[in-house]
Formats: C-alpha cells, sequence, structure tokens
C-alpha cells in the first residue's frame, strides 16, 4: 500500500540496498560500469541545509463541550500522527503543526473559529464536529480553503468545492445498513416488517440518519415499519421517547448513547440497538454504566477504518504503533474507549497522504491550499482490493464501504457480524 510500508518500518537498513544491486535484461545479469576517478580536484562550498517547509492544519474542535469525551482523543491522535510524521521526516521537506480551535459544539462559533485558525496560518481545515462543514461550505468555497471533515451530509456534496468528507455520510450510512439489517438479521422475507425508529438530539448527524432510516423504511414497507423519530435539544432524560419506541424491533439511540440506553433497558424496552461510527466513541462511558449485558448483540455500522482486534489489518497495525509509542502506560485504556483514536487510520492517514501527495506533484516550497485541493480531487487508497477513501472531480465524500459489526458483552467490546466490507447505498 502507498507510503504505508514507509510509515511502519520509517528507516530502511541502507545495507540492504547495498548487499546487491543488479539489473536484468534479456534474462542476463548486467554488470555496471566501473566508476572513474576525477582528473582534477574540485572545490565545493558546504551544503546549505534548508528549513522544512511548515504546514499548518488548522483543527475545529470540542474540548470543553458536550461531545468532548470522544473529540478530545480525536484531537490527541491527530496530534500524534503530526509528531510521527515530524519526527520520521515522512513528508520530505515538510514539518506539519496543528492548531487547536475549542467550538464547544457551539454553532455560533463555527466561523469564528474557522476566522481564528485562518488568521494564523492554516493551510487547511480539520473538524470532527459534524455540522461544522455544513455551516462553512460556502465560506470555504469563495476562499478556496480544503476543509477535511471526519462526517458530513449529502447537502454539503453539491455543487462539488472545497469540503471533503473523510468520514460518514448518515444517509449512506442509515441505506445501507437498513437493507443489511433487513436481509440478514432480521429476515423480512420470513418475519415481515420490522418495527424500527429512533431517537437522539437535533444535531444534523442525527437528523440526516434518522431522517434517512424514516425514508428507508417508507420505501421498503415489505421490509420495516416506520414507528417514529423523536429529537430532543440535548436532554440525557428520554421518557416519552423511551415510552414511544418502547415496542420497537430495532432502535438508533442517541448518538451520546449511554443515558437513553440506560432509561429504554430500565422501562424494559426489547428493541435491539442499532449504532453507527458516532456511538462506538462512548465505550468507556458504556463500560462505567455497565451496560454491556443491555447492549449484547447491538449492531454498529462502521467506516474507514476497521476495528482495534481486526489485526490482520495494515492500517490498525498503524494506529496501534503511534498509539503505544505516545500512550505506552494509557493505551489500553484509550482503545478500550473506543474509536476516538482510531482516527489515525480512518481519517487522518488518508488526509496525510494527501498531503504528501500534493508536496509530491509541486514540490514542499511551492505546497498550499490549491495545491492540497488538487491533490484530494484524484486520491484513492486501496487495500486489498477495496477502496477504503477516495474522491473525484465530482465525488466529494470518501467512504464507498462499510463494515458491520455486533457487540459482544462477553468481550465488552463489538466483534465483526459481517466479514466482507459492504458497498454504500447512495438511495433508499
Amino acid at each position: 500500500m502507498k507510503k504505508l510500508a514507509i510509515l511502519l518500518v520509517p528507516f530502511l537498513a541502507s545495507g540492504l540496498m547495498l548487499n546487491s544491486i543488479a539489473c536484468e535484461s534479456g534474462g542476463e545479469e548486467a554488470t555496471l560500469a566501473p566508476v572513474t576517478q576525477p582528473s582534477s580536484t574540485i572545490t565545493s562550498e558546504s551544503p546549505v541545509t534548508l528549513e522544512p517547509v511548515k504546514i499548518t492544519i488548522g483543527n475545529l474542535t470540542d474540548i470543553t463541550g458536550p461531545s468532548s469525551n470522544a473529540l478530545v482523543v480525536i484531537t490527541t491522535a491527530l496530534e500524534d500522527l503530526v509528531g510521527y510524521y515530524n519526527e520520521n521526516s515522512i513528508i520530505p521537506g515538510v514539518e506539519l503543526e496543528v492548531i487547536n480551535y475549542d467550538t464547544q459544539y457551539d454553532p455560533n462559533k463555527f466561523t469564528t473559529g474557522y476566522e481564528w485558525l485562518k488568521e494564523r496560518g492554516a493551510d487547511l481545515i480539520f473538524t470532527s464536529v459534524p455540522d461544522t462543514p455544513l455551516a462553512l461550505k460556502s465560506i470555504v468555497d469563495k476562499d478556496k480553503m480544503p476543509l477535511f471533515s471526519a462526517s458530513g451530509y449529502v447537502e454539503q456534496l453539491d455543487p462539488p468545492g472545497y469540503v471533503f468528507i473523510l468520514g460518514t455520510i448518515p444517509e449512506h450510512q442509515a441505506y445501507t445498513f437498513l437493507n443489511w439489517i433487513a436481509e440478514n438479521d432480521w429476515g423480512y422475507e420470513s418475519n415481515g416488517p420490522a418495527k424500527i425508529g429512533g431517537a437522539s438530539w437535533t444535531d444534523g448527524y442525527s437528523q440526516s440518519f434518522i431522517a434517512a432510516m424514516e425514508k428507508y423504511a417508507k420505501a421498503h414497507p415489505d421490509q420495516f415499519e416506520w414507528v417514529g423519530g423523536y429529537l430532543t435539544n440535548f436532554t440525557f432524560t428520554w421518557a416519552p421517547e423511551v415510552e414511544a419506541l418502547k415496542d420497537c424491533d430495532y432502535l438508533f439511540p442517541c448518538v451520546m448513547p449511554v443515558a437513553f440506553m440506560k432509561e429504554y433497558r430500565s422501562a424494559d424496552g426489547t428493541a435491539k440497538f442499532i449504532c453507527a461510527d458516532a456511538q462506538t466513541g462512548f465505550f468507556s462511558l458504556i463500560s462505567d454504566a455497565e451496560l454491556w449485558d443491555d447492549i449484547d448483540g447491538t449492531l454498529f455500522i462502521k467506516g474507514g477504518s476497521m476495528w482495534w482486534n481486526d489485526d490482520d489489518d495494515e492500517l490498525i497495525n498503524l494506529n496501534k504503533k503511534v498509539l503505544y509509542e505516545n500512550h505506552p502506560d494509557e493505551a489500553e485504556a484509550i482503545i478500550r474507549a473506543g474509536s476516538g483514536y482510531l482516527a489515525v487510520a480512518g481519517i487522518y492517514y488518508p488526509m496525510f497522504e494527501m498531503i504528501a501527495d500534493a508536496v509530491e506533484a509541486v514540490g514542499a516550497e511551492n505546497f498550499d491550499s490549491q495545491a492540497l485541493y488538487d491533490a484530494a480531487k484524484s486520491y484513492s487508497l486501496v487495500i486489498d482490493g477495496i477502496e477504503r477513501s477516495g474522491f473525484a472531480e465530482t465525488r466529494r465524500y470518501a467512504l464507498s464501504n462499510y463494515m458491520i459489526y455486533k457487540a459482544s458483552a462477553a468481550d465488552e467490546d463489538m466483534i465483526r457480524a459481517a466479514e466482507n466490507w459492504i458497498p454504500h447505498l447512495v438511495e433508499p
């Protein structure tokens, strides 16, 4: 895989290269011509050491707001991978830098934060706050500033501009997930339609996911009966929603799921929870609340990277390498916490590869936002024949394949529910 071997083994032993140098031509081994000594002595000046070009990543995040439990870990992962790249000179002639802005998950601070980062020299923007790209699309398109996001919405994709969604599109996730559930978990042809619904906060991700669930269910009445979708303003008490959804067969819980799951099970709700990437960032809180028995069998749809226990995956191995080098004492706890630090494999590695591609194309000294934009439009990361991340001239979302997992109470973790990647659906 492009560049990944270099990341996993930053320094190649030069002895392996010098031990044997041979070329094949017509089946015969060619011998290198001897090197002749120059007839005159050439005096050269001392080599000039050039300072690396600094490329600044502006990070719009949540450090002290309601989603900080997950997003602080995602920011730590970004800073650690930047350090890894710099220490090992992964991008020749470049030094990466991160500057953070705490939005506190407050939409009123998205534009302010963007301008603050831009004033401090950001060459690109990254955000893990789901609603940010929608708020900033028209601004970054005008400024020609690449904005990379951990998730986004269909509305941000047309017309294709400077917003690049590295992570999940909730509509695509919901369509793909419900189709898989109907055919592989529920068995609608034998059992008839399953009752399905959802309850979450009024954040853009939840609104889009639940709306897409409803759209799919109503397009396939033979597979699902839509019970209802309920959105509240960042509450932690769910009595009306729990009562309304008590008899569902499948239920999408709040993106910060612990309070809802606990209250739903306490009220004897029996639905199987169905979750996405957003909920996988709160596993430590699920453990603290002793909820694993209550969520055993919960289904998860995940894009980008695989899970921590997928030891045969190259990106997971890179993720663990960076984690254990930076946080050897806390690594196991970070893994148990959930998906936050997996941003190294699923989000940041593709973004850093695009930066490297841009530098390779124009040179470190000529790198700018336009060079990155041009590199991003043609980027594709393929592993074992599956595109794990990629964009195109008219496509601004990276994920076209998803993996399905399920919660295992015995392991207090999630394990694969499907062996292979599932191609995404863009319509119900």
